[in-house]
């Protein structure tokens, strides 16, 4: 099996995820114009092989907001506007039809893969009023930037009492894999993901350094007295797992409780993970993926002491939003996963029996790289288009 999913790799390689070698200077080149897309042991599962996408035209989409160059991340607000993050730091509120430019947006380090990333309200919003964002920043050290998490309240068309509650170090110039995702569990922790920011061989399997990781805080950025790395020496003590590459979705699945994640692979092998406690998901150690050139990463595909995914993409579709469907709305995708592909340009819909993957739909094909997706309070699928805004999902049937 270790041969044909090699091969598999090199096969399926021109039409995989779309980044560029680690390390390499041509992938300094690309990420900076963005012309690519983002891109405790438990018990062992067996991975099931690959599943061909079908297609389906049972769905369109209407524009809602309209005019947006690279809408990362969005959410709403209890009267049902929304705030949606621009790449390049423009924090937009749409409210009634009218789009505002909300002032006091943090400084982004807008490069490559970087700049203004996620953004999600505190599940007790209502009475604290807190938002939540990850963007890459500038401070601390260095030079570059690195991907820092924030929190603020919006005071009409303002930010106020803006607190950076982690920042991931050290900067670096490199202009890929900063994550990041936002979650917060059924106990109130928040989540976040940080890539390992083209440092493969460095970070993600060293829990003394940052990056590659899933960071778990308390909701005002303290570190939970329960993380698994808490009073071990030298380590990160808000790293929650590690082993990570790129991971560009991240969900409270509401009916077990855990958080989910994917994440990009090189060429081939976007995976979809289970965020266990101290768990390590092995990157680079192992993967089901080759380097950009067609060379081997790696022989491994498993081993023992390493988190297995639940399911990979061969070929890679570059991955970046997600979410569980739980409308009344759209009954036929209920219980089931939505994700946006950037490098095929289409809404993926992953059907669930269990944590099993039974199957894969393409739906909205070649309507624009996909980078968010997420269900709204009325019950509707939306999701953030590159070059046009956000758009609401439609049932042609």
């Amino acid at each position: 099996m270790k041969r044909i999913l090699l091969v598999s790799g090199l096969v399926f390689g021109l039409i995989s995820c779309g980044e560029n070698d680690n390390n390499s200077e041509k992938a300094q080149i690309e990420d900076s114009t963005e012309q690519i897309p983002e891109e405790g042991q438990q018990e062992a599962v067996e991975v099931p092989d690959p599943i061909d996408a079908e297609s389906s035209d049972n769905y369109s989409y209407e524009m809602v907001v309209e005019g947006l160059k690279i809408p990362w991340g969005f959410t709403f607000l209890p009267d049902g506007s929304m705030l949606i993050t621009e790449k390049n730091g423009d924090i937009i509120h749409y409210k009634e039809g009218e789009k505002t430019e909300i002032q006091g947006a943090p400084e982004v380090y807008d490069r490559g893969q970087g700049g203004l990333l996620d953004v999600v309200t505190h599940p007790n919003y209502e009475s604290n009023g807190w938002i939540y964002f990850t963007y890459a920043s500038k401070e601390g050290d260095g030079n570059g930037g690195n991907t820092a998490l924030m929190r603020a309240k919006l005071e009409g068309n303002r930010l106020t009492n803006k607190e950076i509650l982690y920042k991931a170090s050290p900067n670096t110039t490199k202009g890929q894999h900063f994550g990041s995702r936002i979650a917060f569990d059924k106990e109130g922790y928040l989540y976040f993901s940080a890539g390992e920011r083209g440092e493969r061989d460095k970070n993600p399997q060293d829990i003394t350094r940052d990056n590659g990781k899933v960071y778990r805080l308390n909701d005002d950025g303290s570190i939970p007295s329960t993380n698994p790395f808490v009073g071990k020496e030298n380590a990160v003590e808000a790293i929650y797992s590690y082993g990570h590459r790129n991971p560009q979705g991240m969900i409270l699945n509401p009916e077990t409780g855990e958080i989910w994640v994917h994440e990009h692979g090189p060429k081939g092998g976007d995976e979809i993970n289970i965020v266990k406690k101290g768990a390590n998901y092995g990157w680079p150690v192992v993967t089901y993926g080759v380097n950009y050139s067609g060379t081997s990463i790696t022989e491994e595909r498993a081993r023992p002491g390493m988190e297995d995914p639940i399911f990979y993409w061969l070929p890679s579709i570059a991955p970046s939003g997600f979410a569980y469907v739980t409308s009344e709305k759209f009954p036929e995708l209920k219980g089931n996963l939505l994700v946006g592909s950037l490098k095929f340009q289409y809404l993926e819909l992953l059907e669930l029996d269990g944590k099993k993957i039974t199957k894969r739909t393409k739906l909205l094909e070649d309507s624009g790289r996909m980078r968010d997706v997420k269900q709204g309070p009325d019950g509707n699928i939306y999701v953030a288009i590159e070059g046009k805004g956000i758009a609401k999902l439609t049932n042609n049937q």
